[in-house]
């Protein structure tokens, strides 16, 4: 039996990179977005990685984020009314008036928010 650390086994020697500027970097990212416009900072990372570049996603996001570097999110548009359907428009026939007494007048409003208000207008 030898006497050896048993770490001794599994060491593996690591390859020696090469440390990159963050205006080296930050051409290599442009490069990738170039290629791939739809990646974050993560895939850039990874991608960076899978290229032979150890950089830690964390600099990768800083570079980012201060070239610019960044992707564009897209806004969603809430579509709230939809004026282009064939159903009747019926008119309003409350106009704001005044109800003189109880019962007479019940108004509801359905939002988005799944809630119904049901209430009296005399109130």
């Amino acid at each position: 039996m030898i006497d050896l650390p048993r770490n001794t086994f599994y060491y593996q020697s690591k390859a020696p990179t090469l440390k990159l500027d963050d205006a080296e970097l930050a051409a290599l990212i442009e490069d990738i977005q170039d290629e791939l416009p739809c990646y974050g900072y993560r895939r850039v990372t990874h991608e960076l990685h899978w290229r032979g570049h150890l950089v830690k996603h964390k600099r990768v996001a800083r570079v980012m984020r201060a070239n610019g570097l960044g992707i564009k999110q897209r806004r969603r548009y809430v579509r709230t009314t939809d004026s282009r359907h064939d159903s009747p428009i019926y008119p309003n026939l409350y106009r704001n008036l005044i109800p003189p007494r109880l019962d007479m007048v019940w108004v509801a409003d359905f939002t988005f928010c799944c809630w119904l208000l049901l209430s009296d207008c005399h109130s």
